[in-house]
């Protein structure tokens, strides 16, 4: 019978955290290079409708279930190696979790992104943060529905380190191109390419038609505010009030000009001046 080997890499399968004896032992991952390492995990939990009605209105016994649940799954990311016996502590320099009200199957989806740039990979953590979400929501909606039920926990990406990328079959990511397969990025969707998101606020909110936009950098002909702004009017001609003089724009909350450089997750937003005491 053939060896099993690792699709990614052509190497025989092995259980990296037993030692030569059948030992469980923590991997040393000291000699590993440092890479930038990103992994998305998804899972759900399926409730009764009129509990699934509740959530939304925000009428449950505890309050807000849904921010409740991201601060724990950000919580738990963090404490991951707590948890897990073998897992390393890692300096996360983001996590990030997205719920999705699902009415037609009367569940929510949750998915968790962890990344840094360090010598070993973030899936533990990710998926860490889905469990603990998907255990909080249970625990905030338990008084009502105690027929609950947490399913599909499943990685979905991972990316960095020295087997490259992972990506579940089945999977769809959320990816804005500048191509013909361009789609909307609705509120809540992330962009798991390098990306920024814009904010448009006040009336101009109502001017544009939208509150919220995600642009791939790749799109961008110049990583800066003019390219933002040159990128967003050839998608849609409402985005041609952002070259009005009056319009204003800041880059993660600090003011900034046309010629201000744009990077990988910053925050941009759009407004009108304001005024009034």
């Amino acid at each position: 019978m053939p060896e099993r080997r690792d699709d990614t890499e052509g190497e025989n399968m092995q259980l990296t955290h037993l030692n030569a004896h059948g030992e469980a032992s923590m991997v040393d991952v000291g000699d590993k290079e440092e890479t930038r390492r990103e992994a998305i995990a998804s899972g759900r939990i399926v409730m009764q409708p009129e509990t699934l009605e509740l959530l939304v209105d925000g009428a449950l016994p505890k309050g807000d279930v849904i921010a409740t649940a991201r601060i724990a799954g950000i919580q738990a990311a963090k404490r991951t190696h707590e948890l897990i016996p073998l897992c390393h502590s890692l300096a996360l320099s983001k996590v990030a979790l997205e719920f999705d009200i699902d009415v037609a199957n009367s569940c929510v989806h949750v998915e968790a992104m962890c990344r840094l740039t360090g010598r070993t990979g973030v899936e533990m953590e990710a998926l860490t943060a889905v469990s603990v979400a998907c255990l909080t929501l249970y625990d905030m909606c338990k008084a009502v529905d105690k027929d609950m039920r947490i399913e599909a926990v499943q990685l979905e990406h991972k990316s960095g380190g020295r087997r490259g990328v992972y990506q579940r079959s089945s999977a769809t990511l959320p990816i804005v191109t500048g191509d013909s397969a361009t789609r909307e990025v609705s509120l809540g969707e992330r962009c798991y390419a390098p990306c920024v998101r814009v904010k448009f606020l006040a009336e101009l909110r109502e001017r544009v038609g939208e509150s919220e936009a995600v642009v791939a950098l790749d799109d961008l002909e110049n990583c800066d505010v003019a390219g933002l702004k040159a990128t967003l009017t050839a998608r849609d001609s409402a985005f041609e009030a952002l070259g009005e003089r009056r319009i204003l724009c800041a880059i993660n909350q600090v003011m900034a000009n046309d010629s201000a450089r744009i990077t990988d997750e910053d925050e941009v937003a759009f407004f009108p001046p304001v005024t009034g005491g």
